[in-house]
């Protein structure tokens, strides 16, 4: 048996590995019974004077299989990636997909005018234009110093 000296800094640098894999993850946790976790989709928001545009990265979903909802505040996505059946007589198959259902609210800055949403699907990214309202376009706000 060999006498292996105890280094606490090696613990530290293996929690702040966890944490930062935690932080960069896209999961989230499905719920309290089953520990599982549900993949949501990573997403992009870049905000102009006139409109808010969301960038989804949806690989492997058919647009037939997603549900796209927008209010004034809030952008509702929820869709399925379906499994692929293959059968194999020998071998073994392992897979880092996710298959499944998901779900994820983006909750937006400035109202918008859900009425005039233009989306553009493709290559597995989703684009949604979101113009802003009146309202939100003229806003200014004066500072007191």
């Amino acid at each position: 048996m060999t006498l292996v000296r105890w280094n606490p800094w090696r613990e530290i640098d293996t929690l702040q590995r966890q944490i930062n894999n935690l932080f960069e993850d896209n999961r989230v946790p499905s719920g309290l019974v089953d520990r599982d976790f549900i993949k949501v989709p990573a997403a992009e928001l870049k905000e102009t004077d006139n409109a808010i545009y969301l960038k989804l990265e949806l690989p492997g979903i058919d647009a037939k299989d997603l549900d796209i909802q927008v209010t004034e505040d809030a952008v509702h996505i929820s869709g399925e990636r379906k499994s692929e059946t293959k059968t194999e007589e020998n071998g073994t198959t392992k897979t880092e997909f996710y298959y499944g259902k998901f779900q994820r609210v983006i909750p937006l800055s400035a109202r918008i005018q859900n009425t005039n949403v233009s989306a553009d699907y493709k290559d597995g990214i989703l684009h949604l234009t979101l113009p802003k309202t009146e309202k939100e376009k003229n806003k200014v706000v004066k500072v007191n110093l």
